[in-house]
């Protein structure tokens, strides 16, 4: 998982956890943190919703660290003068 990626999913998170809030207690975090649909709210909004899309991605490749590691440890092996 590369920076974006996880950058995307704590915003994605803070996402969840205000809807769960929202329709657990009536409450809106975001609106009382930064006012009820202020510019900041909103920018929090967008974020939240454009790193929604982002981890679409998600669904439909399969990110693997290790697998990226080894191709580049194999790739930098084959450049190796010797």
């Amino acid at each position: 998982m590369n920076i974006l990626q996880k950058v995307c999913l704590v915003f994605t998170l803070i996402g969840a956890i205000n809807w769960g809030l929202v329709g657990i207690f009536e409450f809106n975090l975001v609106a009382a943190i930064f006012g009820d649909m202020t510019v900041a709210a909103r920018i929090v909004y967008a974020l939240v919703g454009i790193c929604g899309l982002v981890n679409i991605m998600l669904l439909f490749f399969e990110f693997n660290d290790h697998y990226e590691h080894h191709e580049t440890h194999h790739h930098n092996k084959d450049l190796r003068v010797e």
